[in-house]
């Protein structure tokens, strides 16, 4: 008896070992759904990505078909728990699989995310004639996504190479017909010394589940590849360039102490006419206006300019992307204006366009606008850039473009000063299509990632707009009095026009001299400069034949006066620092043109119509470039014809441009 119960005692040690083993398993696997649950509830996730690929991911009602295959790299498997964790929030009966590999790890996996409602089939691809299960998985697969499950698939793993596409995901579409949604995923964690560098998510950190537009076979694994490494490498940008620098903590907090002043600020431009009451409550981010059921892209436009140079990219945008909807928002109430004609105007797609006056850039505001808009992409214009509003869109995933891009000598030096704080700003920009080549260095230089040149969109604006009526009226109460004017003037550069145009009043004694300042409030000022009273538009006064001078102090108007000149000055441009304005509209309506010689802001435009735009020193030169366009104004309106036709052959967008829009549509 007793060396049977010696004989005993090497299975009770194996039993007591197997035991012990299996009981350190499975406290290591609490342990690690402990983990695991910790780090998705804790960090701030922003799940977002291709609109198409969304009723695929959910099978929602809009889907086109059931069943969805998704695909992410072997080292983001420990964050997509979260997008599981997301998809049954939103619907609880929604079927999702993962494909895990066959041994020890790959039923440690399934275990482990066994509590999130994630069923898994075991199986990788067959190599060196070992069968691991790849057919048999390949077969179960095939099944749950003709049952309408979302099956999840790394294609690298589940040994590798890292972020090399393995065949079986072709074959799995191929096979099933289903649409392959790519995922990229970044998150605050650390890195494993494995084959793939599986990301260890930390807890209380931020990430990002960017997914794809959808793909449908045939397509080469190459392509898949290329796909996720691109979503990959935005999740990774929003990771690193989310986070709020000194810089970005400093501009907030003072949006925060400025907003009682900002207050102040609305009531007393609406006093004068820069706001309107009833959308005042746009500039704190809200609205009445209920948002359409479509992906939104949001095109931001400051002021007039800006607002004539995107219109040409509406109808084309909306053509090439006829599910989206088009944000567009501005700065002024001249902005408004002219979507609000321009909507009129649209025919069936007026329906596709809102117009908001974009908040200002304190934190709440821009994240009332944001929560209610969701828009897909932000595409600013020229040199508009808010801090806090990029750094908010970075890190909702929403890609930010620059069209026309400007950045001019000296403002690029005042950047480049800052560079050390204002970096992450500039490398927050998904691209910058830049106005011309010099610009392109400057947003090169401060740290943009993607910067192209696609010529100025300001060339391809239609010429500004008119009330025929009020056009046809003052035409007739002129007559054929010669009209010189000083369009978008600036402090300091009414005395010059002043002194010259009385100069010219010696040889030219009828001429009439109309003054639009850049800024309307400067009506009175400008009025006190005159020798004699003059009369103002927005007072609703006209030029009696007595008159030498008029003020037309008034929004959106340019269109009206360019049309009643015989020829225009340009302004700011007289004074120093100066800068210039857009000479493309006026050179559309065949004006004679003149500019004082500070116009750096468009030194490109001025270069191109070099030679057909006279450049104005002084008082007494311009009284005499008056003279003599007054003189013979046939002979130079051949000059303004020509300089129309020089950006004529320009005026398509580019396919590029395009192009590149499109990539942050999808």
């Amino acid at each position: 008896m007793l060396p049977a119960l010696y004989g005993c005692f090497p299975s009770i040690r194996r039993m007591s070992r197997l035991n012990l083993k299996h009981a350190a398993s499975r406290s290591l696997l609490a342990l690690a759904r402990a983990y695991v649950d910790l780090t998705i509830r804790t960090t701030r996730w922003t799940i977002t990505g291709s609109p198409e690929s969304y009723p695929a991911l959910l099978q929602n009602d809009d889907r086109t078909e059931d069943g969805c295959i998704t695909a992410a790299w072997h080292r983001t498997l420990l964050m997509l728990p979260a997008m599981c964790r997301w998809a049954h929030r939103i619907k609880p009966d929604l079927d999702i699989t993962v494909m895990i590999s066959r041994n020890r790890d790959g039923r440690f996996i399934s275990d482990l995310i066994a509590p999130w409602n994630i069923a898994s089939i075991e199986g990788s691809s067959d190599r060196n004639g070992k069968n691991k299960g790849g057919s048999r998985a390949l077969r179960e697969a095939c099944t749950v996504l003709n049952n309408g499950a979302i099956f999840m698939i790394t294609p690298d793993g589940p040994r590798g190479p890292a972020e090399t596409v393995q065949p079986g995901i072709e074959a799995l579409m191929r096979l099933t017909g289903k649409p392959l949604v790519p995922i990229g995923a970044a998150c605050t964690g650390f890195t494993l010394p494995s084959w793939d560098r599986l990301r260890v998510p930390l807890p209380f950190g931020r990430g990002y589940l960017l997914y794809g537009a959808r793909c449908y076979s045939p397509m080469l694994a190459e392509d898949i590849a290329a796909r996720l490494k691109t979503l990959s490498a935005r999740a990774e940008t929003c990771l690193s360039l989310g986070r709020a620098g000194l810089a970005d903590r400093l501009w907030m907090i003072m949006g925060i102490a400025l907003v009682p002043l900002l207050r102040a600020m609305m009531l007393i431009r609406l006093r004068r006419g820069k706001e309107r009451l009833d959308r005042l409550p746009e500039r704190r981010g809200r609205t009445r206006v209920i948002r359409p059921e479509a992906p939104i892209l949001w095109l931001h436009a400051a002021s007039v300019g800006e607002t004539h140079s995107i219109l040409p990219l509406i109808p084309v945008l909306a053509e090439r992307h006829p599910g989206h909807h088009f944000l567009i928002t501005s700065a002024t109430v001249s902005g408004a204006d002219i979507m609000a004609a321009y909507r009129d105007q649209s025919g069936t797609l007026a329906d596709r366009l809102s117009h908001q006056f974009i908040p200002y850039d304190v934190p709440l505001w821009t994240k009332r606008f944001l929560d209610h808009w969701r828009p897909s992409a932000l595409l600013l214009t020229d040199s508009e850039l808010w801090p806090g509003l990029i750094l908010a869109c970075t890190r909702r995933a929403i890609p930010v473009g620059i069209l026309n891009g400007r950045l001019s000598r000296r403002s690029w030096q005042r950047w480049q000063k800052m560079k050390r704080f204002t970096s992450p700003l500039f490398q927050r920009l998904d691209f910058v299509a830049a106005r011309g080549e010099e610009d392109a260095s400057h947003f090169t230089a401060l740290g943009v990632r993607d910067v192209r040149c696609f010529g100025d969109l300001k060339q391809n604006a239609p010429a500004p707009p008119v009330n025929q009526s009020e056009l046809d009226n003052l035409i007739a109460h002129l007559g054929n009095r010669p009209v010189f004017l000083a369009a978008s003037t600036h402090e300091d550069e009414e005395e010059i026009i002043l002194g010259a145009t009385a100069l010219a009043r010696r040889k030219i004694p009828d001429l009439l001299t109309i003054i639009v300042p850049r800024h309307p409030i400067r009506g009175a000022q400008i009025a006190a400069l005159a020798a004699s009273p003059a009369p103002r538009r927005a007072l609703g006064q006209i030029p009696e034949d007595a008159d030498t001078l008029w003020i037309a102090d008034t929004l959106g108007e340019l269109g009206l006066f360019y049309r009643l000149c015989t020829c225009a000055l340009i302004g700011n441009s007289l004074r120093a620092p100066g800068g210039g304005h857009n000479p493309f509209e006026p050179v559309r309506l065949d004006v004679i043109l003149a500019t004082g010689p500070h116009h750096d802001n468009f030194r490109q435009a001025f270069r191109q119509l070099h030679g057909l735009v006279t450049t104005i020193t002084g008082e007494e030169e311009l009284a005499g470039w008056i003279e003599t366009v007054i003189g013979d104004p046939m002979a130079w309106k051949v000059r303004a014809e020509e300089a129309h036709a020089r950006i004529a052959p320009q005026s398509a967008i580019p396919s590029a441009l395009l192009d590149r829009i499109a990539t942050l549509c999808t």
